[in-house]
């Protein structure tokens, strides 16, 4: 059941899809101050919706709020960087626990879809689309899965996912990520859920094994850039 969105809800949710856009796409580091008049000016967009997106936003620790200064990237901790990924292991086990080889019937053409983009990122060397593509398969799972709640979680945890590999991950050993995203496709084809579950938490033991606690990033855009329209 869908409700109907005012024009309001609307322009929020259109604020928030685009800065949640650049942080997962690697376009916004964290700890990038969110500066309302570039954010509007950027979106064209009404102040006051923008304000409101980024109190959404700071709901979710996607964004922190300090007096005196404003809205910028949240920074995740070490700490939180473990609990995430603790969140992400049974959300993501329970999504593959309601995925059925039915279900993977329907979505063939989207998963072959997802699994030659994901390839041809790796071939093309693109850093950012390579983890933009491994991420869209984990989201990918859970639109099979057909349970709005466990998607939503997992959008909120991916973006938090976004920021801690820019923050800790030096390297995106991506063989070995696709090589495993192919046998978890494999597994629910052949309707072994608990085979599934299981390749998952390797999966995401591997991803948080990669993650330097005390390194981070260099050479991200500017806000402005990173919300320029018609950017890839």
């Amino acid at each position: 059941m869908s409700e109907k969105l005012t024009p309001k809800q609307r322009e929020v949710n259109r604020v928030v899809e685009a800065l949640t856009q650049a942080i997962g796409q690697h376009k916004l580091r964290p700890g990038t101050r969110l500066i309302e008049a570039q954010i509007v000016e950027a979106l064209q967009a009404n102040r006051n919706h923008v304000q409101t997106a980024l109190q959404r936003m700071a709901g979710q620790g996607i964004v922190t709020i300090e007096p005196n200064y404003g809205a910028m990237v949240a920074r995740p901790t070490a700490k939180q960087a473990r609990e995430v990924f603790i969140a992400r292991n049974a959300i993501e086990c329970a999504i593959m626990s309601c995925i059925t080889p039915e279900k993977m019937a329907l979505f063939a053409e989207e998963i072959a879809c997802q699994q030659h983009n994901e390839h041809q990122s790796l071939h093309a060397q693109d850093r950012r689309r390579i983890v933009y593509e491994l991420g869209a398969f984990h989201e990918l799972m859970a639109r099979i899965a057909d349970n709005d709640v466990l998607r939503d979680i997992l959008n909120n945890l991916m973006v938090l996912s976004s920021l801690i590999v820019m923050l800790y991950q030096q390297d995106v050993t991506t063989h070995c990520q696709c090589d495993e995203h192919s046998n978890i496709i494999a597994a629910l084809k052949a309707g072994d859920s608990l085979r599934a579950q299981d390749l998952m938490r390797e999966h995401l033991n591997d991803l948080l094994q990669q993650l330097n606690l005390d390194e981070t990033p260099q050479n991200f855009m500017t806000l402005s850039q990173a919300l320029e329209m018609g950017e890839g």
